[in-house]
């Protein structure tokens, strides 16, 4: 990775800081630890002042020598050194060639189903996040792009799923919020012999726990909203690939369409992946604490949490994750929606909102929240019941989160 930014457009670059120094890590292949790259990948001290970490760069347009002859950079809905720092970061944690900044995770999605075009076809897992499916149903189905959601447990099923028409088939691992996961190899082996790209919605794991491209597949999607950010306080998203081809059409549409993260967001996140790999194995910590607990609570009917040897992708969890994440999903045993109501809403450290990811914990009714937008039939064909508690555990005290549940357990 070089401290000097690409040329964009095609334009001439002049060579701004020519003593500048290097990357602190060389080339994105730098045989170095996760950690390690999480601190320094895409990053080097500022060549004017030394400062250790990446500026934010608030402007909007920057100074030519001549017209079309400029040092990397024209216009900042086209690039931005902070977002060309965090681009480079997330790119080394998913051991991918490019990573292409967006303002928030569905514009990310968005982004890349504009390369599709009427009568193209994909398939996507039928458990997923409810603005994944907003956007292919109400946004690019009346389009004339054609969506089929399946359980991908099964690659035969992939395979009897895909067309002639099909162009990619959409992978949520572990899914939201029934935390399912699928064999990311063994599904792009079925989606490649078709001649079908993948892309891996990786928000639940983080690259920190799994690494798709590694697995085969072509497109890793993040929401750096949730455990990239980490902290509830910015929104973004992120694509992570090896094609050039797909690289050019990302860039393209945030030049053309406009979907660009502001700096400060990327700073924040520069930040926050700096200590991704300690919040997530506090995260993991703290979530086998909360499963093993409630699992083992009269009060509650059903856990759901890839950890559990009787998982039905335990194995799956086990050979391609690093360690099983900070989701967690519960019906209780009284299965009514307002029971699940009283109980959340009864909880003290567990905060009732949106979103996960965040050190904080958290708790949500997908089936009236995150997955409002999808109809309740949907919903529960895909076996989401409509009184499901779905838990982001956080990085507090582990015996302060139990004794939390534990008091709205024996409140209801």
């Amino acid at each position: 990775m070089s401290s000097t930014p690409p040329p964009t457009n095609g334009a001439h670059v002049v060579d701004a800081v020519s003593d500048a120094p290097p990357d602190a890590l060389g080339s994105p292949e730098a045989d170095l630890g996760f950690g390690t790259r999480a601190i320094h990948a895409g990053q080097a001290p500022d060549p004017t002042t030394g400062a250790i970490m990446t500026p934010v760069y608030l402007t909007s347009t920057y100074v030519q020598e001549a017209p079309d002859v400029h040092k990397g950079y024209d216009y900042a809905r086209v690039g931005n050194p902070t977002r060309t720092a965090l681009e480079a970061n997330l790119a080394s944690l998913e051991g991918a060639a490019h990573g292409v900044a967006f303002a928030s995770g569905v514009a990310g999605i968005d982004a890349i189903l504009r390369r599709l075009r009427p009568g193209d076809h994909v398939v996507s897992t039928n458990d997923l996040y409810g603005g994944t499916y907003r956007l292919m149903r109400q946004v690019w189905e009346p389009f004339g792009v054609e969506f089929t959601f399946v359980d991908l447990g099964s690659p035969d099923d992939l395979d009897a799923a895909i067309t002639d028409a099909t162009k990619l088939v959409w992978i949520e691992t572990p899914t939201n919020p029934l935390l399912r996961v699928y064999d990311i190899a063994a599904l792009c082996d079925v989606a490649h012999a078709c001649g079908v790209d993948v892309a891996v919605d990786n928000t639940f794991a983080s690259p920190y726990l799994q690494t798709p491209l590694a697995l085969g597949a072509d497109l890793v999607l993040h929401s750096t909203t949730k455990y990239l950010g980490g902290h509830s306080d910015v929104v973004g998203g992120a694509v992570l690939t090896s094609s050039d081809e797909w690289a050019d059409h990302l860039r393209f549409q945030i030049k053309a369409a406009g979907a660009a993260p502001g700096p400060l967001d990327c700073f924040l996140l520069l930040r926050a992946t700096k200590t991704l790999h300690l919040r997530m194995e506090r995260h993991c910590q703290n979530a086998r604490a909360v499963a093993h607990f409630l699992r083992g609570h009269d009060g509650v009917a059903r856990v759901m949490w890839p950890g559990f040897e009787d998982h039905p992708a335990h194995d799956v969890a086990a050979r391609q994750m690093r360690d099983f994440g900070g989701m967690v999903s519960l019906v209780l045993e009284d299965d009514e929606v307002e029971t699940a109501v009283r109980f959340m809403q009864a909880l003290r450290v567990f905060s009732l909102a949106e979103s996960l990811g965040g050190v904080e914990s958290l708790v949500s009714h997908p089936s009236t929240m995150t997955h409002g937008s999808i109809p309740g039939d949907v919903r529960r064909a895909a076996g989401l019941p409509d009184s499901l508690v779905r838990l982001s555990v956080g990085v507090e005290d582990e015996a302060d989160l139990v004794a939390d549940l534990d008091r709205a357990l024996a409140s209801l």
